[in-house]
C-alpha cells in the first residue's frame, strides 16, 4: 500500500484511526452506565446521614441512644389471637417470663382507683395530702379507663431482656396462635377505642397488623381493610385466612383503591377510622437497602409523602360521620410527617369543608405503658414511641382527631 502524503494524508490523520483499524473504545459509555446502575452510597447511609442532620436536631441529646436502637434488632410483642387461643400458650408464654403488657396497664388504671377510693375514707387533712399524691392520676382516670375497653392482649419481655418469641402455630383448624409485630403498632389501635357495632375503617391497611388486632377487639360492626397495592392486599388476604375463622371474615371488605379516593367512595359512614399512612419507615430505612426510600432514585417520592400523609388523612376525616374519631399513625420520627401533617389537616378540615376537628389529649397513654415503651415527651401533638436499647419498639407516632 501506498505511504500517505500530502495534504491528503494530514486531513486523514486529523478524523481519527479508521474504522477496523483498533480504533479506541469510547469508555465513557459505560462509565456513565455504570454510575446510573450502582450508586456509590447506598440508601441506608443516606438515611442515616438525613437522620443525624434532622433527628439530632430534635431529639438533642436523645438522638444517640435512639439512633443505636434503630441500628440494632427490633423487638417484638405476641398479639394472642383470640379466635385460636388455647390456655397452654398464655401459660407458655407466661413461663418464658413474658406478661400482657395491656393487662399490666388495667391493672395500674384498678390501683388509681382503690387509692382514690381509700382517699375518700381519710380524715380531712389525710385526703389533702392523698389529693397532693395522686393529683395526675385522678385526673386521668376516665380516658384511662376508657382507652383499656377492647379485648385486645399482646405479650412481651421485661425491658432489657432480648429473647425472641417462638414462630406462631395453628390449631386443629390450621388458624395461628398468635401475630408476631411491634408492640407499638398496638398503640393507635387502642388509641381509636372501637366500641361494640362500630363502622371502621383501614385506610391503609396492609400488610395487616393493625386490622388484625382491630378484629380482636370484638367490637367491630363492619371493617373496610383497604391498601392501595394489590401485592401487599394478597398479603393482607392471606394474613385474614392464617388468623381469622370464616364467620369473622364475612364482617371485612378488603378492599385494593386509592385511599385519597376514599371519600368519593363511602364519604360520611364510619365511626372509626385508622390511618396508618406511608412514611419513610425510619427504622427499615436504615436497616435494609431493598425497597428503601432513600435510593436516588425514588428522591422525589420521599419529598412528596407528607403531601401524600395529609391527602390520605384528610380522605380519613371526610369518611367520617360527625362525632367520630381518626387516629393518624406512622412509623417515623419525623414532626413533617407527624405534627405539621396533622396541623395541616385541621386547617384544610375547617377552611375548606366546614368541619371542625379537634386533637384528643392522649397523654394518659405515657401514664399507662411507661414500663413498655419509651415516650418522646416533648411531642406537640399525639405521642411518639422512641426506639431504645432497653424496649426497642418503634418509632410509632400517633395522634387521635375527633370530627365535632
Amino acid at each position: 500500500m501506498a505511504a500517505l502524503g500530502g495534504r491528503a494524508g494530514a486531513a486523514l490523520l486529523r478524523r481519527g484511526p479508521l474504522p477496523g483499524l483498533g480504533a479506541e473504545p469510547r469508555r465513557y459509555r459505560y462509565k456513565e452506565k455504570w454510575a446510573a446502575t450502582a450508586p456509590r452510597i447506598p440508601p441506608t447511609r443516606l438515611a442515616l446521614h438525613h437522620f443525624d442532620i434532622n433527628y439530632s436536631l430534635q431529639l438533642k441529646e436523645r438522638w444517640p441512644s435512639v439512633r443505636a436502637g434503630l441500628l440494632c434488632e427490633q423487638k417484638y410483642g405476641a398479639l394472642l389471637n383470640n379466635f385460636s387461643l388455647p390456655d397452654h400458650v398464655t401459660q407458655e408464654l407466661e413461663l418464658l417470663n413474658a406478661t400482657d403488657f395491656i393487662a399490666e396497664a388495667t391493672k395500674k388504671v384498678r390501683s388509681v382507683a382503690a387509692a382514690e377510693e381509700a382517699g375518700r375514707g381519710q380524715s380531712s387533712a389525710g385526703r389533702m395530702v392523698m389529693q397532693a399524691e395522686t393529683m395526675t392520676q385522678a385526673e386521668m382516670s376516665p380516658p384511662l379507663c376508657a382507652s383499656m375497653s377492647s379485648n385486645i392482649k399482646c405479650y412481651t419481655f421485661p425491658r432489657g431482656d432480648i429473647t425472641r418469641f417462638r414462630p406462631a402455630r395453628p390449631n386443629t383448624l390450621g388458624i395461628l396462635d398468635y401475630y408476631l409485630m411491634d408492640a407499638a403498632s398496638l398503640l393507635p389501635v387502642l388509641a381509636l377505642n372501637v366500641q361494640p357495632d362500630d363502622f371502621v375503617l383501614d385506610l391503609c391497611a396492609a400488610p395487616g397488623g393493625k386490622t388484625l388486632a382491630l378484629l380482636q377487639t370484638g367490637a367491630c360492626g363492619h371493617l373496610a381493610a383497604n391498601d392501595i397495592s394489590i401485592s401487599r392486599t394478597k398479603r393482607l388476604h392471606q394474613i385474614l385466612h392464617s388468623y381469622v375463622p370464616k364467620e369473622i371474615r364475612e364482617i371485612v371488605n378488603v378492599t385494593s383503591c386509592d385511599g385519597r379516593d376514599w371519600e368519593r367512595l363511602e364519604g360520611g359512614t364510619f365511626h372509626k377510622v385508622l390511618v396508618d399512612v406511608p412514611c419513610t419507615t425510619d427504622r427499615h430505612s436504615v436497616m435494609e437497602d431493598d425497597n428503601n426510600i432513600f435510593h436516588k432514585r425514588r428522591t422525589k417520592e420521599r419529598q412528596m409523602l407528607p403531601m401524600l400523609q395529609l391527602q390520605l388523612l384528610m380522605a380519613g376525616i371526610l369518611a367520617t360521620r360527625p362525632g367520630a374519631e381518626v387516629v393518624y399513625s406512622t412509623c417515623s420520627l419525623s414532626p413533617l410527617q407527624n405534627e405539621h401533617v396533622i396541623e395541616r389537616a385541621i386547617e384544610i378540615a375547617e377552611t375548606q369543608f366546614n368541619i371542625a376537628v379537634r386533637v384528643e389529649d392522649l397523654s394518659h397513654f405515657r401514664t399507662l405503658f411507661q414500663d413498655t415503651f419509651s415516650f418522646f415527651p416533648d411531642c406537640r401533638l399525639g405521642e411518639l414511641v422512641l426506639p431504645h436499647l432497653t424496649a426497642n419498639f418503634g418509632p410509632m407516632y400517633f395522634c387521635k382527631l375527633c370530627r365535632m
